[in-house]
């Protein structure tokens, strides 16, 4: 640990932070396997609620910078693709 008081903040706050962000990570990777094995199971009325989900925390985790926003635009347009392809 630093001597300097901010130094010492800044160390805290980072592992609160770590912590966070490693929890809404998990939740994005949960709801992708969600949205995926409901495509794979071709479940149309899940996939489009886990959609709606998965679609805002992508805006949000890239809005926060957990995820780049390029990254973000790429899933959801991938993702947006399976959609379709389930209505078919």
């Amino acid at each position: 640990m630093s001597n300097i008081k901010s130094s010492q903040k800044h160390a805290i706050q980072s592992k609160k932070f770590n912590k966070i962000n490693s929890i809404r990570k998990t939740i994005l990777r949960r709801l992708i396997k969600k949205f995926l094995d409901s495509i794979i199971q071709k479940n149309k009325i899940v996939a489009h609620t886990i959609w709606s989900k998965l679609q805002s925390n992508l805006d949000k985790f890239a809005q926060k910078g957990l995820i780049h926003k390029n990254k973000a635009a790429r899933y959801k347009s991938r993702f947006h693709l399976k959609i379709k392809s389930l209505v078919e």
